[in-house]
């Protein structure tokens, strides 16, 4: 069954930047928006970009990730010639290791590849939010007879040393490429997006699986040897939306986006539709004593507080008095009566008791540790916090350390 292009989504990723968010599911599995998983993004823009065969590469923490995709007809992707596969590592009688790298997790899956006889392999991050057409990309690749094609996001210099950059000349032909560059030469970040010829693209794979020394990542191998033999290498510009949300401070700010006037990130666009995996739960309601502004309360909600500039998933529960402030509530949460939450993100089956305080002012002689957070409070999956419980701004509680706020002076 041949295909013109097959799309490969990186999503075995750890995400150790997203703390204990992550401890117990995948990256891309991450809630996200209000109804979406970070995942929804990259496999709606297969589907509106009219790619119907997409490969799942997953590794870490993979069963709420694989529970959640399920035969892909959530996203128009239970097809009978094409579909959404997970694909994980796995041994053969010759082989079998986790994935190593980038290029090797797409190694390691060339014959689910080749059985397409595809001319083109997109490659895909599964942490990322974004709306992008891929065919456009594809007819980029096409039209400047393209080895490979990377899609790039104008970042300020000034933060240029946070991504790979691709240096490219005014007809965009990449010249050379740095990862994480002290002095950068230009904004041109690579934002993880490749369409690479697939037999030539498979043809340095091979050679890199048999270096010893190699990481078998595209950005540190692959693409450095395919300018090392002077292929022709595009940059694809992209000027929409793009965010990568593996940090805390990303994964918030991403969600905070929604809620301008007009939001910098839209997601109510009929022309552009974000699939999900979605149960169907009754109308949010809102109590006579709720108040709610600039905020997205998803279905199944119950409002008796107060919201303000905040996300709040499905099945979310607030009680009276409490008041919620530039947050992200992750599905099924309960803030109890009275409680104050600023600047937060409550993770999935949180219950704070009454009166709870989170991303409070840091008292007299209080430190914590927020090298993920900054000043963002995280409340992990799962935990019931007791009632009058403080927690400062910045902390990260999960069930081994809530105890750090809850146990006598």
């Amino acid at each position: 069954m041949k295909k013109k292009i097959v799309a490969m989504l990186l999503a075995g990723g750890q995400g150790s930047r997203l703390g204990i968010l992550t401890s117990s599911m995948a990256k891309p599995a991450v809630p996200f928006g209000g109804k979406y998983r970070i995942i929804d993004f990259p496999l709606s823009n297969c589907v509106n970009s009219d790619i119907d065969t997409v490969g799942v590469l997953t590794q870490y923490r993979p069963l709420a990730l694989n529970a959640y995709l399920g035969t892909g007809q959530h996203w128009d992707l239970d097809r009978n010639d094409g579909g959404v596969f997970v694909l994980p590592p796995y041994m053969t009688e010759k082989d079998g290791r986790w994935y190593s790298g980038t290029a090797n997790a797409i190694w390691q899956n060339r014959e689910f590849i080749d059985q397409y006889d595809t001319e083109y392999v997109l490659i895909l991050s599964g942490d990322h939010i974004y709306k992008m057409d891929y065919h456009k990309m594809l007819n980029f690749h096409i039209a400047n007879n393209a080895a490979a094609t990377i899609a790039v996001f104008r970042v300020p210099l000034s933060e240029a040393h946070r991504f790979g950059i691709m240096n490219a000349d005014e007809k965009n032909r990449i010249t050379s490429f740095e990862e994480k560059p002290k002095n950068p030469k230009s904004g041109n970040a690579s934002m993880g997006i490749y369409i690479f010829n697939w037999k030539l693209l498979r043809k340095y794979m091979e050679e890199d699986d048999r270096d010893p020394a190699s990481e078998n990542d595209f950005g540190k191998n692959i693409i450095p040897n395919m300018l090392n033999a002077g292929e022709r290498m595009m940059a694809y510009p992209f000027d929409g939306y793009w965010k990568d949300v593996g940090t805390i401070t990303s994964l918030w700010e991403a969600n905070m986006d929604m809620l301008g006037c007009p939001p910098v990130l839209e997601l109510n666009d009929p022309s552009w539709r974000i699939y999900t995996h979605n149960l169907t739960l009754p109308p949010h309601y809102m109590d006579a004593t709720a108040e709610v502004s600039n905020s997205l309360i998803t279905e199944g909600s119950v409002v008796r507080g107060k919201i303000t500039h905040s996300v709040l998933f499905a099945g979310t529960h607030e009680d009276v008095d409490s008041e919620i402030v530039d947050s992200v509530v992750f599905p099924r949460a309960v803030i109890g009566k009275g409680c104050s939450v600023h600047k937060a993100i409550i993770g999935e089956n949180v219950v704070l008791g009454n009166g709870c305080t989170i991303g409070g002012p840091l008292r007299e002689g209080e430190t914590v540790d927020n090298k993920l957070t900054d000043d963002i409070t995280l409340i992990g999956n799962d935990v019931t916090v007791p009632a009058g419980t403080y927690i400062p701004k910045g902390a990260v509680v999960n069930a081994e350390t809530l105890h750090l706020f809850t146990k006598e002076g």
